[in-house]
């Protein structure tokens, strides 16, 4: 049998994720600690039992993000043809990146302060770059994969949806662009 207050302790810390996660969805790239606890319906030191501190729960808010985000970007191809994988790679990326945007950018604000955020974008970034690698022929190397890499990151989508103000359909359009350039 398990035990009640197991149940409730597990979802007070499902609820103040999810409560995180809505107010950084909504825009609040810094939320603190009295708004989670509100927003989740649970007391302030509920938070701290779960969190000993707010890195740890962005740290844990980045976790979730990046599960669904693996979920998306490591799936199998369909297609067999590099060339036509990197049509599947902006396509997939877009989703990625649209998912965890809001989420990238509030946990880009605490790396600076957090060793442990800063190795979890480090590595997030390296698994997208794996899957290129994995996904590309050999002959695409050095500054042709580098060049894929760079125009398949976050940071390209983030301008391109950001600074540049495109909609999803045109910023997908100028990475089909730009990587169909680089694959010549």
């Amino acid at each position: 049998m398990i035990d009640g207050r197991r149940l409730r302790s597990a979802d007070s810390r499902a609820r103040i994720v999810a409560a995180m996660l809505e107010l950084i969805h909504a825009g609040d790239v810094t939320p603190g600690a009295e708004q989670v606890a509100a927003r989740a319906d649970v007391g302030l030191r509920t938070v701290f039992r779960h969190f000993k501190d707010m890195d740890s729960l962005y740290r844990e808010m980045t976790e979730v993000i990046s599960g669904e985000a693996r979920a998306i970007a490591g799936k199998p191809f369909v297609s067999t043809d590099w060339r036509e994988k990197l049509d599947e790679f902006v396509e997939r990326r877009s989703r990625v990146f649209e998912r965890i945007g809001p989420f990238k950018r509030a946990a880009d604000i605490h790396r600076h302060r957090s060793e442990g955020m800063a190795t979890d974008s480090t590595q997030f970034a390296r698994e997208l770059r794996a899957i290129l690698r994995r996904e590309m022929p050999v002959e695409v190397d050095g500054a042709r994969f580098e060049a894929l890499d760079l125009m398949l990151s976050f940071e390209a989508w983030s301008r391109l949806r950001r600074e540049q103000g495109l909609d999803v359909a045109e910023a997908q359009a100028v990475l089909r662009a730009a990587v169909a350039g680089i694959a010549r």
